[in-house]
């Protein structure tokens, strides 16, 4: 009868908001999203709160199954896909939304933090960053270095550049900080240091908006051998201070 797409937040079970909650209870079949990010919580946790089965929808059903798996049930039961973060973040979800509404099937969005929003607890302003970008893993015919364009694009205009860190969940495959600047800094050497060196000045970030979230500040040389401990992982490239941010960072840095 209804489709809901409903963001749970970045930490745990307790991150859903009261009305997702609410619809959630309400719910026929309930879905997690389980490869665009990851809570720090088992599924099963969210299952015990939520008082629901909650079923795993990977890439190749949300891509791929969607029409059978979440669409058509949707036509006659209230199905609920939970989303790590906030829905509209992430063109995937667009996209189901868009497919659901084609098929004269309501569609309720509810909304909640993400990255896009708790990385100003770096202290950076909002205001101040440009296009956001992705690092994915390399693979054989597949070196993309898309991300150091947008990064030196963002440069031109003095803005500051969000990069966000590829993940497989399915497999535990997790990119860490320190795989990023190892692959920045292969790009840097190839384009003889146009745009960024080992003493730019990077934002590391782990796990933003959990308890356990970790930032540190610093010359990439620095950060190449910090640990920032579990998953999701994201990096910043900052663009040029204010003084404010610079005595927010301050707190997270490490010396050069």
């Amino acid at each position: 009868m209804a489709l809901f797409i409903i963001g749970i937040g970045l930490n745990d079970e307790k991150d859903i908001t009261v009305r997702g909650l609410e619809l959630v209870k309400q719910a026929d079949l309930v879905f997690l999203e389980s490869y665009t990010s990851i809570m720090q919580v088992p599924t099963e946790r969210l299952a015990a709160f939520y008082g629901k089965q909650v079923q795993p929808a990977t890439r190749d059903l949300i891509e791929n199954a969607a029409e059978g798996m979440i669409i058509a049930p949707a036509m006659a039961k209230n199905v609920v896909v939970l989303v790590p973060g906030d829905v509209t973040s992430a063109t995937t979800h667009l996209d189901i939304i868009g497919r659901a509404q084609a098929h004269g099937i309501p569609v309720t969005v509810v909304h909640n933090t993400s990255i896009m929003t708790v990385i100003a607890d770096t202290g950076l302003s909002l205001y101040k960053f440009g296009k956001t970008t992705s690092i994915p893993y390399p693979a054989p015919n597949f070196q993309p270095e898309t991300y150091y364009d947008v990064m030196l694009d963002n440069k031109s205009i003095g803005a500051h550049t969000l990069m966000l860190l590829d993940l497989r969940p399915d497999i535990g495959k997790f990119m860490t900080v320190n795989d990023a600047l190892v692959q920045l800094m292969g790009i840097s050497a190839r384009r003889k240091k146009k745009g960024f060196d080992e003493d730019t000045l990077v934002v590391g970030c782990a796990r933003l908006g959990t308890p356990t979230a970790h930032i540190a500040c610093g010359p990439a040389k620095k950060l190449f051998a910090h640990n920032f401990g579990p998953p999701p992982h994201c990096l910043i490239v900052p663009g040029p201070l204010h003084f404010t941010e610079e005595e927010a960072l301050s707190s997270f840095g490490m010396s050069r």
